[in-house]
């Protein structure tokens, strides 16, 4: 599959949806980081450190999106992601003091709002579509969102219980 034109199959990779992928990436980077900066979460650190942080999530992302593509199996890209990001900052790995010292200077929050704007425009400019899905979709979504912070707030529960912390 490789490098092919991505006329002929919206999933191969072509180096114009690379450069785009990248691109986006770098744009996601800055505004985290300048949130990041605002926010001052980065209080005591040089602004740079983020950025270095921000940069090997993406780069860790541009890669996993690339195997998605490159590997025959129907698997996300966001378990390859997660794999790549994994075994990378595994501790003896060489990699993983590097990783975690400058991704641990960013804030998930900041992270999840520039994603979150991000998907609001996305959905404001396809508002027809939106609303084909009607109210339904809003209790559906409003269902799943609850589902997932109340299984992760279990799950944490149970994790502090296991561990001694409560």
């Amino acid at each position: 599959m490789a490098f092919e034109n991505s006329n002929d199959n919206p999933a191969a990779i072509s180096k114009t949806k690379i450069f785009r992928w990248s691109v986006f990436l770098l744009i996601f980077s800055v505004i985290v980081v300048i949130g990041n900066h605002i926010a001052g979460y980065d209080a005591g650190y040089p602004i740079y450190e983020p950025l270095i942080g921000m940069l090997i999530l993406c780069a860790m992302t541009l890669a996993g999106m690339i195997l998605e593509r490159m590997i025959p199996h129907n698997i996300s890209s966001i378990i390859y992601i997660s794999i790549i990001g994994l075994v990378l900052s595994l501790p003896g790995m060489p990699t993983s003091e590097f990783i975690v010292y400058y991704v641990s200077q960013i804030d998930l929050t900041v992270i999840c709002t520039v994603f979150l704007a991000y998907v609001g425009i996305a959905v404001g400019k396809d508002w027809d579509k939106f609303k084909k899905i009607g109210w339904k979709g809003v209790v559906i979504t409003m269902f799943v969102i609850t589902g997932t912070y109340v299984c992760s707030a279990v799950i944490a529960d149970i994790v502090l219980i296991a561990t001694g912390m409560i």
